[in-house]
This record gives C-alpha cells, sequence and structure tokens, in this order.
C-alpha cells in the first residue's frame, strides 16, 4: 500500500450509533480504531440538524428512544459522564384518530388502561394481561437483542420446546400478522389501530407475517421504559460515543468515504482506500455500519464471493420508502382531540381500522403514492423546548410507505415501474399531507407554519448511502430477514466471508431502530475471534 497513511488495529466503516459503539468497544479491549464517515458530521440515522430554519433542530431520522431503553451500552460506557442525558415525557404517544378520539399511552399503565377504557373495558384489561407476560419475558427478550442470533435450528428447537406454553415463543406468535394477532386479543378498532400501527414502522403491512410480534415488543418496551427523548437532540448519544471512543484513543474521520476494502488473498483485509485516493492500513480487522448491499458488491467486490451470497445480497428486500415533513411553527399546535394530547412526545395520525393501514400498503406497493398516508409525528420542542427559539415550535410528519418508483401508467400491465420526479411530487403531495393533518388533526396548522421542507426518498438516499431506496430499516424486517438469516442466512452473524471483515450496522441482527445492540453485539463477535477478552 504505498499511500498508506497511518496502520489502526480496527477501521469502522460509518460513524452512526451502531458503527460507534462497535468501535468503543473495541477501543475499550486495547484497539486502536479509526472510523471514517462520509457525511460531513456523525450521526447517521440519529443525526439532529437544522432543517427548516436557525436555531431549529430537528431529528433528521429517528426521534424516540425507544429500543434503546433495553441497552446495557450507556451504562456500561458511562455515557451519562459525556454529557448523554434522557427526557422521559409521561406521555409516551397517543393515537388520534379523525373524530377527534384518541388512547394515549403513558409511562404508567395505570393511566394507559384508562385511555384504553374509553373504547374497551376488555381491551385495557387484556393490555394490562399482556404487559404483565411482557414483563415475567423481558431478561429474555433483552438477552435476544443484545446478544448474537442462535442458527435458526437452535431457535425452531427450542419454539418446538416451548410450544406448550404461553411464553409467546411459538411459532405461531413469531409469525402472526397483525390483523391475526389484533383480532385474537382485542375487540375495538381503536386498540387495534393503537397497537397494530407499530408494524408500520418496520414497513409491515396488517397482513403481512411477523407484524403481530413486532407490534406487541414496540408497545410493550414503550410501555415499560418510556418514549424517551435525548435532550438536544438525538445526535447526542452519537457526540457521546464519540467522546468515550477519544478517550479511549480511537479517531474519527468524517467527510470522506471508503470506495474499496483493500484484500490480498491469504490476508484478508489490509486497509481500506478512500475518495480522496488516500490508503489507509488496517492491522486486524475492518468492520462496516453501512448496508450490506454496498458493503458486499461495492467495497468489496462480488469477485471476493460465492454465487450463493452474490445472488443472496442482490436480492435484498429493502421495504417501502419513507417521506418527512419538517415544520417550523410560530405558535403551539390545536389539535381536535383537545388540549389533553399536547404532551404527547410523539402522535400517530390516522382512522381507526386496520383496513385503512392495508389500503395504505397496497398503494404503495402497486407504485401509488397512499391516498391518506400514515403520519407518524413527533413533537421535538414539546418534548425538548430547547431544540427551538424561545416561543417557537418545532413538528416532523414520517410518513410511511411511499414507493420509490410510480408506476408509470394504472393499465400498464407490464408492472413498469419510473422513479419518481420528487422534486415536482414531493411538494404537491407534502401540500397534501398537510392538508390532511390541517382538516383532521390540527386546526391551526397551515395557519402556524414558518418553514416547511420535504425529505423525500431520494434526499434521504443521497443525504446517507444506507438508506437504499429511501428506507430506514437497512432492509425489511420480513420473517426471512430478521435473526441469524439477517441480511442473508450466509451472512447472519456479523461475519463475511472473508475472515477479517465484519458487519455491525442494521443490516444484520436485531436489525433497524436505535438499540446499539448490532454494533455491540458484532464487537462481542470481533473480539471472541481475536481471541482479546473485553473485561481485561
Amino acid at each position: 500500500m504505498s499511500s498508506s497513511i497511518a496502520s489502526y488495529d480496527a477501521i469502522i466503516i460509518g460513524a452512526g450509533h451502531n458503527g460507534l459503539t462497535c468501535a468503543c468497544y473495541l477501543a475499550k479491549a486495547g484497539l486502536k480504531v479509526l472510523v471514517i464517515e462520509q457525511y460531513h458530521s456523525i450521526g447517521g440515522m440519529t443525526i439532529t440538524e437544522e432543517v427548516t430554519l436557525p436555531g431549529f433542530n430537528s431529528d433528521v431520522h429517528a426521534f424516540g428512544y425507544q429500543l434503546a431503553n433495553l441497552s446495557p451500552v450507556p451504562i456500561e460506557l458511562n455515557l451519562s459522564k459525556f454529557e448523554f442525558e434522557l427526557i422521559r415525557p409521561e406521555m409516551s404517544y397517543s393515537h388520534v384518530f379523525p373524530d377527534g378520539g384518541y388512547i394515549s399511552m403513558y409511562r404508567n399503565i395505570g393511566q394507559t388502561i384508562k385511555s384504553i377504557e374509553k373504547y374497551s373495558k376488555k381491551d385495557s384489561q387484556t393490555w394490562k394481561k399482556m404487559f404483565e407476560s411482557y414483563i415475567d419475558e423481558m431478561d429474555s427478550i433483552i438477552t435476544t437483542i443484545n446478544s448474537p442470533p442462535l442458527l435458526l435450528s437452535s431457535q425452531l428447537a427450542a419454539m418446538e420446546k416451548n410450544s406448550t406454553t404461553d411464553s409467546g415463543s411459538s411459532y405461531r406468535s413469531k409469525l402472526q400478522s397483525v390483523r391475526s394477532w389484533c383480532n385474537e386479543w382485542f375487540e375495538s378498532e381503536e386498540a387495534k389501530i393503537m397497537f397494530g400501527t407499530f408494524s408500520s414502522f418496520v414497513g409491515l403491512s396488517p397482513d403481512d407475517a411477523g407484524g403481530g410480534e413486532i407490534a406487541y415488543l414496540f408497545s410493550s418496551i414503550i410501555q415499560h421504559g418510556g418514549n424517551n427523548v435525548v435532550k438536544g437532540g438525538f445526535t447526542n448519544l452519537c457526540l457521546a460515543l464519540s467522546k468515550y471512543l477519544k478517550s479511549k484513543g480511537g479517531e474519527i474521520i468524517t467527510n470522506t468515504a471508503v470506495t474499496k476494502i483493500i484484500i490480498k488473498k491469504g490476508l484478508g483485509a489490509v486497509g481500506v482506500k478512500l475518495d480522496n485516493g488516500k490508503e489507509i492500513g488496517v492491522k486486524k480487522i475492518v468492520a462496516s455500519s453501512i448496508d450490506p448491499s454496498s458493503l458486499i458488491l461495492k467495497l468489496i467486490g462480488e469477485e471476493h464471493f460465492s454465487t450463493k451470497i452474490v445472488k443472496g445480497i442482490k436480492n435484498i428486500e429493502w421495504g417501502d420508502s419513507v417521506l418527512a415533513i419538517y415544520l417550523a411553527l410560530d405558535a403551539p399546535a390545536e389539535y381536535f382531540a383537545g388540549p389533553e394530547i399536547v404532551p404527547s412526545a410523539q402522535l400517530h395520525l390516522s382512522p381507526q381500522t386496520l383496513d385503512y393501514l392495508a389500503k395504505i400498503f397496497y398503494e404503495c406497493r402497486a407504485g401509488k403514492l397512499p391516498s391518506e398516508p400514515l403520519v407518524i409525528m413527533s413533537n421535538d420542542s414539546v418534548a425538548d423546548p430547547s431544540r427551538v427559539p424561545i416561543g417557537k415550535h418545532l413538528l416532523k410528519f414520517l410518513v410511511l410507505s411511499v414507493p420509490y418508483k410510480l408506476q408509470t401508467n394504472e393499465a400498464d400491465t407490464s408492472n413498469i415501474y419510473q422513479p419518481i420526479d420528487w422534486d415536482h411530487i414531493g411538494t404537491k403531495y407534502g401540500d397534501q399531507v398537510v392538508n390532511m393533518i390541517n382538516d383532521k388533526y390540527i386546526r391551526n396548522l397551515k395557519e402556524i407554519i414558518l418553514k416547511r421542507v420535504i425529505y423525500s426518498p431520494i434526499d434521504f438516499e443521497k443525504r446517507l448511502a444506507t438508506a437504499v431506496n429511501g428506507t430506514l430499516s437497512c432492509g425489511a424486517l420480513v420473517p426471512y430477514q430478521t435473526s441469524s438469516m439477517r441480511p442473508i442466512p450466509e451472512l447472519g452473524s456479523y461475519k463475511t466471508s472473508i475472515h477479517n471483515i465484519y458487519m455491525c450496522g442494521a443490516g444484520s441482527h436485531p436489525g433497524p431502530g436505535v438499540s446499539m445492540a448490532p454494533g455491540r453485539n458484532a464487537a462481542q463477535i470481533i473480539l471472541a475471534d481475536l481471541n482479546v477478552d473485553l473485561n481485561n
């Protein structure tokens, strides 16, 4: 490597929360670590920026600190020492209906039960019992998320062993759709949609396999730990991780892309090539938190893998794209549902039926823009007033499940889809969404907008290469792309077939969401392979 400028024990590609988490544990174990980030700042899916106006700090992608409630990382790395702080709203979220009704989830289970009781006494008691079951199995769930996955054969054996119990670990419960799960447990449409919406967060329709378990887990995790908010913006999680990393001698380079992992026969990865032409040597390992497709097909190259692996990577399902609307506001929002829901950290805005959700997915997957999309509203400034100038407000509307490509002609049966001109359609569709919210949920929305910015799927993809096709999950969370089969079965344990190249991002178990688990789990595998004891 004639132009090598340094030599490190480990190079991590990508400075999102997973890449930085992996880097921290490797540095903690004594390795000399370098993290390389293509974007101009660290954060990845947890970045915070002034998207709309100066002084209005929006969480660009992730907002709620949910799965991370189960993570041991903040304690193990003592992130509070590095200015990491959580805000813990009492009202985690509210699901708001067009008729002015709503159900709210509170940190206090009793208040949540009381809110559900407005629609069904039976459903409120069902949720109480379901949450108690979650508490009983929570230790097992935490271990599953924060450990490398078992082989599928071992998981099936465990499910068969537990098939006669009510542990919720049976094969059936893992593969139930949201519709099946909701119809089994709840009687009111309002409770069904309140809990069932969570499967849509990871791109699963009400009739997709596996959605029921996702809805159960997300709801239970938030009920137990709350829908917390990182003070000052989600980027402060990554800033705390970066400060820890630097305290252990680690380094970070931003605004620099890795264009190739340099591989030598018999040695594996020996360094990386950068977009500025420079090369950086590595002594032990390279780990990537970017999407598996870019890693395998671009940074490494098809020639280093079997035909089966290449085919599997090319067949990864990415899921549905998303669109976001960021709004700087001159005054607080006024809801048709009343002032009681104002403290909600997030709001889910939708009609009361699972059929409504199903229609969105039907339209999206048919290459059409949903006529009435599901909107997840982040209440940035209410949850954290420090993000805006005094007296001002900030919202984000995340529109789930929009097509990346539009069908050219509804009468065309050839299933030919063309890229959408998002520069034109994005503005028009954003207007449609804002009008819908103003008419059905927030009566004064249009009159208090100071600045509106729309990020289309193309915008997300351009800003963050991991957001393939404008998706946020780094691969759809369908059953055959989960656990040890994520991203594909041949690469399901954070390892590639090149002995010293690893994956440490959301493309691996347990997948999307801010959990820090892929990074931590990958570090466990890497250190075990290096025969390094983290505790020494």
